[in-house]
């Protein structure tokens, strides 16, 4: 199979992704016409600058929320569902180089974006303009759709679908190659239940991380540290606190993970009489399935995760942060119905923060056959399969579409961490995974 993207194209995708690094694009405080922050806006401004310059139509809601462009004529619309925005920096000593400079270093592109998500974004757009630059007559429009709030709370894509008619098809370059042709449903929420004056505990953690450490420096300590000692659970303490000790996971990998949190819940609920604490230590336990609250969750797509990743007593009331990836053939309200039922004992109430709805695109559909068939082709990794996540992208937001690289099996990564960047030949690799693919799909006679 000849290849499609050449150099030429190549260098001008690594010039265009150091152009985008050095906008950056993550969260801040709201504005007229950048719901999520200027620095946001700006870098869906620059997308949209650099989209038009590639010969692409472009639109950008005026209120900020996302942009997208498009090549090809027709009914039929192939989406490619990207989002913009970045986390922060973090500590920038932990930076060999700038984050926002957007630099070729050691053959890799560096800098905060260069794999999630603005390098893939680039690669697939410049897979498409090198398919345009050849005279690929496409079968249908080709629209890059480019969210804004990804790593947050998704509101900019929500505007999009609220706005705009559905695609027909699609990928999101978020995540890792071969594909992903599953995605479990997200429930976050809150357990809330009463307070009471005998505890003060605020172990505030991530919804989505398995926290490694929980302080405890209230009451009783020493009758806590026998309960820690008699349950084997590992911990440090000094004059003033107890930490008990953990090991942190996502929470799509939960099981896999020493929930901190738990084990400290678990030995205060042997020390102190209370009916939210219960909970934890006489029904739930360490199980990180959910299994003893709400039985044997499982399908094709794996078991239900369940991870408490919070924990606050106070006065006035009792809150625990709750993270479930459901299977994606369960009936979510089913599940929830079960859960209300089965906390209620406990004096605790189910509370909903955020909810994302599962991806399911079956396997023998035209689009994954295509893609894993492309993907096979271009690695020589003839054993690849369709593999399903208990992770979300934006693939799960719109019709018929999964998520399908950029990332290599073999990509270090360092997605969210200091001193991101891509490889170059990885990243090269995927641009023409990408050519490929969408010319199978949407050019006549592949």
């Amino acid at each position: 199979m000849a290849q499609l993207v050449n150099e030429k194209e190549q260098q001008e995708a690594v010039k265009t992704l150091e152009r985008l690094i050095s906008v950056p694009s993550y969260n801040g405080p709201a504005e007229d016409g950048a719901p999520f922050g200027r620095k946001i806006r700006n870098v869906l401004d620059e997308m949209m600058k650099i989209c038009d310059e590639l010969g692409f139509k472009t639109y950008e809601d005026p209120d900020g929320y996302y942009g997208y462009a498009e090549v090809g004529e027709g009914d039929k619309v192939f989406g490619v569902i990207c989002h913009l925005d970045t986390v922060p920096a973090g500590d920038l000593k932990n930076w060999e180089h700038d984050p926002f400079k957007g630099t070729v270093i050691n053959n890799a592109v560096y800098g905060r974006g260069s794999q999630d998500d603005k390098g893939p974004g680039i690669a697939a757009l410049f897979a498409v303009k090198a398919l345009m630059d050849a005279g690929y007559h496409f079968n249908q429009r080709i629209r890059f759709i480019y969210g804004t709030d990804e790593e947050i709370l998704w509101r900019g894509i929500a505007q999009y679908n609220k706005k705009e008619a559905q695609i027909d098809s699609g990928i999101s370059p978020d995540a890792e190659f071969p594909l992903i042709y599953a995605e479990k449903g997200l429930e976050q929420a809150y357990l809330v239940g009463p307070g009471t004056d005998k505890l003060n505990i605020s172990l505030k953690n991530a919804f989505n991380a398995v926290p490694d450490k929980a302080v405890y420096d209230g009451p009783k300590q020493d009758e806590v540290k026998a309960a820690l000692d008699k349950h084997g659970f590992k911990y440090t303490s000094d004059d003033h606190s107890i930490t008990v000790l953990g090991r942190s996971v996502h929470a799509m990998l939960a099981p896999e993970g020493t929930n901190a949190v738990l084990r400290l819940a678990i030995a205060l609920d042997d020390v102190f009489d209370f009916k939210p604490l219960d909970f934890i230590g006489k029904l739930f336990k360490e199980d990180a399935t959910g299994t003893n609250v709400l039985g044997d969750v499982e399908d094709e797509s794996g078991h239900l995760t369940f991870n408490i990743s919070s924990l606050e007593i106070n006065e006035k009331e009792t809150r625990m942060q709750i993270d479930l990836r459901i299977p994606v053939t369960v009936d979510r309200d089913q599940l929830l119905k079960k859960l209300n039922e089965n906390v209620a004992p406990y004096d605790l109430k189910y509370a909903p923060f955020d909810y994302v709805a599962p991806l399911y695109v079956p396997k023998d559909s035209k689009l994954i056959q295509t893609l894993i068939a492309v993907y096979k082709d271009q690695t020589g990794d003839n054993d690849a399969t369709p593999q399903i996540s208990g992770g979300a992208t934006f693939a799960r937001t719109m019709h018929n579409c999964v998520a399908f690289g950029g990332m290599l099996p073999t990509t270090p990564d360092y997605m969210h961490q200091a001193n991101e960047q891509w490889p170059l030949p990885d990243m090269f690799k995927a641009m023409e995974i990408y050519a490929q693919a969408i010319k199978k799909l949407c050019v006549d006679g592949e």
